[in-house]
């Protein structure tokens, strides 16, 4: 799985990005300004980065030429915003980012997005010697190996509920066990839960959340 750094100076939409990749197995950094970038850049050293360009310090296409002019520019960059226009994606592709997202961003092409600029900076990246890729196999089977039993610890697919509460109570208790049986069913999967459930993800997130169910719980773990 990749290291994705986040740069955007909107808490909600820092959140909710960090939540989508995280579920899909990536470890995400977050940052609110070029200051905080810079910062995570060298840190870090991502994979991938998701570049917001207005921000109030310095903008992202600013951030992206001094990344680009000191030879930071390395990996994969992924321009994102709201309000820019089409000769401003256009300056940043000449640049040196990868893609442009108009926000708001929707799953498909974040993901889409996302898949693309890692293999793309998986190209430039030198194969692993044998001894982490042994490593690496040993880690994988550790982790399958003590995994617990689907049937022992996830939801019952029959559970009973009390009908003397009030509909709103009784309800919300439902629609809990229901997503904690789905999530658990499908190991922790955000995209299969909401295929399973019919909802679109950004909304399921929400609901999940207003729901108080723990999304930490199936989630995969990073390798």
């Amino acid at each position: 799985m990749a290291n994705i750094l986040v740069v955007d100076d909107e808490h909600g939409i820092r959140e909710l990005l960090s939540e989508i990749l995280n579920d899909e197995g990536h470890t995400v950094e977050l940052a609110e300004n070029a200051a905080q970038a810079r910062a995570a850049r060298l840190r870090e050293r991502p994979d991938l980065v998701l570049l917001d360009i207005w921000m109030p310090d310095t903008d992202g296409v600013t951030l992206l030429k001094e990344w680009s002019s000191t030879g930071a520019l390395t990996m994969p960059v992924i321009m994102m915003s709201g309000h820019a226009t089409i000769d401003t994606a256009v300056e940043a592709t000449k640049i040196g980012a990868l893609a442009f997202l108009e926000k708001p961003v929707t799953l498909q092409k974040l993901l889409k997005a996302v898949e693309q600029g890692l293999a793309r900076g998986a190209v430039r990246k030198p194969a692993p010697t044998m001894q982490h890729s042994a490593m690496q196999a040993e880690s994988v089977t550790l982790v399958t190996a003590t995994l617990p039993e689907p049937a022992e610890t996830g939801p019952q697919a029959h559970q009973d509920f009390g009908l003397d509460k009030p509909l709103r109570e009784a309800r919300d208790e439902f629609e809990k066990a229901y997503f904690e049986y789905h999530l658990a069913k499908e190991n922790g999967s955000m995209t299969r839960v909401a295929e399973k459930t019919g909802l679109e993800r950004t909304h399921l997130y929400r609901k999940l959340k207003q729901l108080g169910v723990d999304l930490s719980r199936g989630k995969r773990n990073n390798v």
